[in-house]
């Protein structure tokens, strides 16, 4: 598990520190640096992912694309270079990249892995110095691998084009591989830990169980299209009703369907990025989403999550409280914008009972706001 990620001059950071848990959650204001942390690991992930042998970071690619090196070395303190540290279970890794800010890629310019540390190393596998025999990687293993679901998340399709499993093994950062990966996986077992009694413990039958408690009566049909590599989704709201086509259900339900296939697909031990889960869900689908993101975790998948959502929030404090998950199990990072006075990142800690020691301005406090405006107690 990652328990530590490191951002020296990344994008608006000159240096952030930020511990992470099971499930860790990022909250704050626009243009804060939330989407940041998500990024800085993305960059890592594409690189392993689609250049294994390369010396150089990736700005550009199937899950993120960033610019130049100018759009990615913090503006304000940094000049041409940009480090990510990562500690996980095992060690601590810190990468320095270099580039001229037109560049569209970073050099490496050292590598540290514990103590031991290579300086503009020649030859690196998935980002990291090679060695003739050696086992792969945890670490490199868990980025590479990681799911990144982001806000901007594909809506309905007629259909949905079938991809081979080992260029497209995960949902895709815009949930366009979701359906595939269902189809394709859908006799897969589910891990016993997240799978609901009384329904079968494959993909498919437990995706369909659990897109039933955020909307009730949902069905899911996946059917290939003869003679040709893409399939049909078929949804519907009741029982009662027939498949209709995506577009004619609702934006919600193929908004939620990327999180659920990846939170069922992934395996103890892996990691699980997600922008905005909240997107196009009801209140109450957001708290049921906080409840189930807890589940996950306690499953043994990490998840790092961005949100403006205080249902999801409360979803989670709500999985405490009821033991589904212990407070160390849980990270609450609020950021602010660096023009604020004090610290540009402020962690609130959970207790048993699901209660939060402080609320900074700012930190999910709107509805307070508000209220107190309408009762004449603000302005």
């Amino acid at each position: 598990m990652i328990k530590r990620i490191d951002l020296t001059f990344f994008k608006c950071f000159e240096v952030l520190k930020l511990p992470t848990a099971d499930l860790t959650l990022l909250s704050g204001g626009n243009a804060s640096g939330k989407s940041s942390v998500l990024q800085a690991l993305a960059l890592l992930h594409q690189t392993m992912r689609e250049h294994e042998w390369s010396s150089r970071l990736m700005l550009n690619g199937d899950a993120v694309r960033l610019g130049t090196v100018a759009d990615v070395v913090d503006k304000v303190n940094g000049r041409r270079t940009s480090e990510i540290g990562i500690q996980d279970e095992h060690s601590y890794y810190h990468w320095v990249f270099s580039g001229e800010r037109s560049d569209m890629s970073m050099a490496v310019e050292s590598v540290e892995i514990g103590l031991a540390r290579t300086d503009n190393p020649e030859i690196l596998q998935y980002l990291l110095p090679h060695r003739v025999g050696r086992a792969p990687d945890s670490l490199s293993s868990r980025l590479k691998g990681l799911t990144y679901v982001t806000a901007e998340r594909i809506g309905p399709r007629e259909f949905y084009v079938l991809a081979d499993p080992q260029s497209a093994p995960v949902v895709g950062p815009a949930g366009e591989h979701a359906v595939c990966v269902l189809h394709l996986g859908r006799d897969a077992a589910v891990s016993a830990e997240l799978a609901l009694d009384d329904v079968p413990p494959t993909r498919l039958r437990q995706v369909e169980a659990r897109m039933r408690t955020f909307f009730p009566g949902c069905g899911l049909a996946v059917q290939q299209v003869p003679n040709a590599n893409a399939v049909t989704l078929g949804l519907r709201t009741s029982d009662d009703t027939d498949f209709h086509r995506p577009i004619h259900v609702g934006f919600g339900i193929t908004q939620v369907l990327p999180i659920v296939v990846a939170a069922l697909s992934a395996s103890k031990g892996d990691l699980l990025l997600i922008e905005n889960p909240e997107v196009h869900l009801h209140p109450s689908g957001q708290a049921q989403m906080g409840q189930f993101l807890g589940d996950v975790a306690r499953s043994g998948v990490q998840l790092i999550i961005e949100t403006h959502s205080d249902h999801v929030l409360n979803g989670i404090r709500r999985a405490v409280k009821g033991g589904r998950l212990t407070p160390d199990q849980v990270a609450l990072h609020f950021f602010r914008p660096r023009s604020d006075q004090g610290a540009q990142v402020l962690s609130p800690q959970i207790d048993r009972s699901g209660g939060i020691d402080t609320w900074p301005d700012g930190f999910f406090d709107q509805f307070d706001k508000d209220s107190s405006h309408f009762a004449g107690w603000g302005q």
